[in-house]
């Protein structure tokens, strides 16, 4: 899988193919759509290009297997006797198709999906839990796109924090499972245009969770967003830490992009927050 991965990462057009695929499928209802969607994403895609590039002769056949299903999934021109045989393939060998490939995008997802609630999520975790690792708990699919959008994603965290709560059995919260949150789910107009408009309402909703996750003892994380909204994000973190009644933790985090040319600008600016807050601490005591 480490060797597939490695052909096929998220900077060529057919990981993300591959990638989106491994979100979608798990909460695709019908075939109809699995159908359409592996159509749209496979044929789409230039699996040529990467054939004979692995070490690994099981990524090099699988690259064949993406390849041919492409092939066999792509509309043809009508009028031509090669496009004729492959309507003909098409038509004998999508339902095998299907299965196939939603099969090993179920394995690919497998790598990075830990379930599709949290609470099964947790179970499946519970194995590396006990050897020693830990776990910032995430959501796929994270866009609110209407106010009620917002609300049911803020339900979903609360929920998902009041649950991973009766997990957290450590005094030391390094040592409890935690959450991240995206910013991007909490309010439908995550922009910096819409700045002056939407920074009160959205910092309520991250607060309210933070005391939450407060209160259980758990790490809270702030996830990362896009660049053109990179400052708007610190400037939640900044007025959400600092409000009082989150005083003296220190589970509240943020997810930083290190491979972003802004990420040391981005360090900086939550290491002085962090000084400026130890410091205030210090002079209240």
């Amino acid at each position: 899988m480490s060797s597939f991965l490695s052909e096929y990462g998220l900077t060529s057009q057919e990981g993300i193919a591959l990638m989106c695929l491994a979100e979608a499928l798990l909460r695709v209802p019908d075939t109809t759509t699995i159908d359409t969607l592996i159509s749209d994403k496979i044929s789409a895609a230039h699996w040529g290009k990467h054939l004979g590039h692995s070490s690994s002769s099981l990524v090099n056949a699988s690259t064949w297997t993406l390849l041919l299903t492409g092939k066999i999934l792509k509309e043809a021109d009508v009028g031509d006797v090669a496009d004729t045989l492959r309507r003909i393939v098409k038509r004998l060998g999508e339902p095998v198709v299907r299965v196939v490939v939603a099969q090993a995008i179920r394995r690919i997802a497998d790598q990075f999906i830990l379930g599709t609630t949290i609470e099964s999520a947790t179970e499946r975790g519970e194995g590396l839990v006990r050897k020693g690792y830990g776990y910032s708990y995430d959501m796929l699919g994270e866009s609110a796109l209407t106010a009620d959008d917002a609300r049911r994603y803020w339900s979903s965290y609360f929920q998902a924090i009041e649950f991973i709560a009766s997990k957290c059995n450590s005094d030391n919260f390094w040592e409890n499972p935690g959450i991240s949150v995206k910013l991007s789910a909490l309010h439908p107009r995550y922009q910096s245009t819409q700045r002056e408009f939407i920074l009160d309402e959205l910092v309520d909703s991250v607060l309210s969770l933070a005391q939450l996750a407060k209160k259980a003892n758990m790490g809270f994380n702030i996830d990362a967003e896009e660049a053109d909204t990179l400052d708007l994000s610190l400037e939640v973190i900044k007025r959400t830490l600092s409000n009082p009644s989150l005083k003296g933790w220190h589970g509240f985090g943020a997810v930083v992009q290190a491979y972003s040319p802004s990420a040391r600008f981005v360090i900086d600016c939550l290491y002085g927050l962090a000084e400026k807050l130890i410091v205030e601490s210090c002079c209240d005591l």
